[in-house]
């Protein structure tokens, strides 16, 4: 499915994987054992010199997976992201000029806030779902909780320090819809090609809010 607004995105599941590829090659097999575990949702970073390669291969041989630019940083990330074939992008500040770009190009964004004026220019340029990063040092669930009431038609996508033991926490909360872990798509298991432990995280993760 095409996503035109990234709050779309929450309903695919509790947890958005934040992927760092290392190999162009291991690209596909883990996107797929992510799908394999329900995790069709998937940010892949640009901080390695084949993100966007891995981004292109991905769209195009996985069709179930709804693949994502994490970590855009500037207007020529954004562009690049889209003509990757991402569905969406997600920053990990605010700045109008990303924000506005993003719209004027069509591509879905989920832009980054960790303070009140953050959220108030996202908001300002549209923006009502947002990721809230790095959620665990920026003040975590006592923050989301503060920020709920000012804020009361945000919704947020806490990033940064989650673990499968406290996700559920954060999750709980009524203005959380989804949270982005890196713990489904660990190093080592990445290096060794262990997809069966990458798609048994992904059902753990599935699970996670009842």
């Amino acid at each position: 499915m095409a996503v035109t607004n990234p709050i779309e995105l929450a309903g695919f599941g509790p947890v958005i994987p934040v992927i760092v590829l290392q190999r162009l090659e291991d690209a596909v097999p883990m996107a797929q054992a992510l799908v394999e575990g329900g995790v069709r949702v998937l940010e892949v970073t640009l901080r390695t010199p084949v993100a966007l390669q891995c981004m292109e291969a991905i769209a195009r041989e996985v069709p179930d997976a709804i693949v994502g630019a994490g970590t855009v940083r500037s207007v020529a990330d954004a562009r690049a992201a889209r003509d990757a074939g991402c569905q969406f992008a997600v920053t990990p500040g605010y700045v109008s000029e990303i924000g506005l770009e993003c719209r004027e190009i069509g591509l879905p964004l989920l832009p980054g806030v960790s303070t009140a004026s953050e959220v108030m220019a996202a908001n300002i340029d549209g923006f009502n779902f947002l990721k809230f990063f790095p959620a665990a040092a920026a003040g975590g669930i006592p923050m989301l909780k503060a920020l709920a009431g000012p804020f009361a038609d945000v919704a947020f996508c806490p990033t940064g320090g989650l673990t499968p033991q406290n996700a559920p926490d954060f999750l709980a909360l009524p203005n959380v819809k989804v949270c982005g872990g890196s713990w489904l798509t660990p190093a080592d298991a990445v290096a060794a090609g262990d997809w069966a432990r990458i798609t048994q995280l992904a059902r753990e993760a599935q699970a996670l809010r009842a």
